[in-house]
Order: C-alpha cells, then structure tokens, then sequence
C-alpha cells in the first residue's frame, strides 16, 4: 500500500491548498537559502515552529518529521566545521533541519492525492512538449514521501547497530540499509502495478 505521512485535521494549514503549500514551501526552502545571520535562522525556526503549533501538530508527529536525520547532524556538522567557522556550520545545519521539518510539515496536512493533483496542474503546460504531468507528478509525490521513509529505515538500522556494539562497522549499517530499503521499493513497486502505473 502507498501510504504517506498526512494527520487528519482541520487546522488552516490543513484547510489550504495544496498548490499554494508547494508554493510556500519553495519560497520559505529559498528563504532559508539565503538566511545567513544567526537571528535570521532563529526567527526561522520561531516561524517554523508557530507553523507547526497553527496546523495542531502533536509533538512527537513534528519530532518524527526531523528524527531521522538525528545521525546525519553530527556528521555534517563535523565536516563543515573542517571547512568553515563554527557559526556557519552551526547555521548551515539548523537551516537543512528546517528545510526538512517544513517539507514534514506539508506533508503532514496534505493528502497524497491533493500533492499529486497540485503538482499535474502545475505541470499541465508540459503536455504541449509530450511529457506526462500525473506519472511527473506521481514520480516527485512518491520521492518527496520516499525521503522520511528511507531516512526511517536508516535510523532502525542504526538503532539496531548500536544495541549489538557495531556502531563503527560500515558494513553493518550498509547492507541491512540496502536490503531495507529495495524491500521497500519492491513493495512500491507491487503497489504501482496494482494501480496499472508501472509501465
């Protein structure tokens, strides 16, 4: 079964379009592209987090949005500390985890269904050019949902490593990782023929 992240509600957040959502989304991902100075990425993360408190999203479904990326941090916090001042690093970390938390944050008070149709009508001009807006539009659905979901398996993983003492061996993380994640896709993949879309 194809399934998503979305929270019933009837919250504003809940209650806009999708397109509009979309939109919003990319012009708030540039915003924090831009967003340099260490007050600007607070005032960020205070929007990002009245946004979170305005669409009534329970906190442990705004920390499971971010929870995944707990292990992949560090890693890049340490590797732009080895290339760039503490503050930048620092800044360039918090803003990614905000990018990732709003794109959450869509898909928490958006359907599937809505995502897609959102993404076809944006795309509709395409046709004049032979492509095909709704397998476009299923496509960037099913990766923007793929993200948290691989990002899920990650953390099991991980987690699993590190109650055998196996915390330092690739190895160990990389294979269960692989496995999880074609099990994944083979189940996607019986899912879309299902539907008649795997051509």
């Amino acid at each position: 079964m194809i399934t998503g992240a979305y929270v019933a509600g009837t919250s504003p957040l809940h209650r806009a379009p999708a397109g509009g959502k979309l939109a919003g989304l990319a012009l708030a991902c540039t915003a924090l592209l831009l967003a340099r100075e260490p007050w600007s990425v607070g005032v960020a993360a205070a929007g990002v987090a009245a946004m979170y408190a305005l669409a009534r999203v329970r906190p442990a479904a705004a920390w499971a949005q971010v929870r995944p990326l707990r292990w992949f941090v560090p890693v890049l916090l340490v590797v732009q500390l080895l290339i760039t001042d503490a503050g930048s690093a620092v800044s360039l970390t918090a803003r990614i985890v905000l990018a990732v938390a709003l794109a959450g944050l869509v898909t928490l008070t958006t359907r599937m269904s809505e995502l897609m149709g959102a993404l076809e009508r944006g795309m509709s001009p395409l046709r004049r050019v032979g492509v095909d807006p709704r397998r476009v539009s299923l496509l960037l659905s099913l990766a923007i949902r793929s993200v948290p979901v691989v990002a899920g398996i990650a953390g099991r993983v991980r987690d699993a490593q590190r109650a055998r003492g196996r915390e330092r061996s690739i190895r160990a993380f990389a294979v269960p990782l692989v496995v999880g994640v074609l099990r994944q896709a083979d189940a996607l993949g019986e899912a879309l023929q299902a539907r008649g879309l795997d051509d």
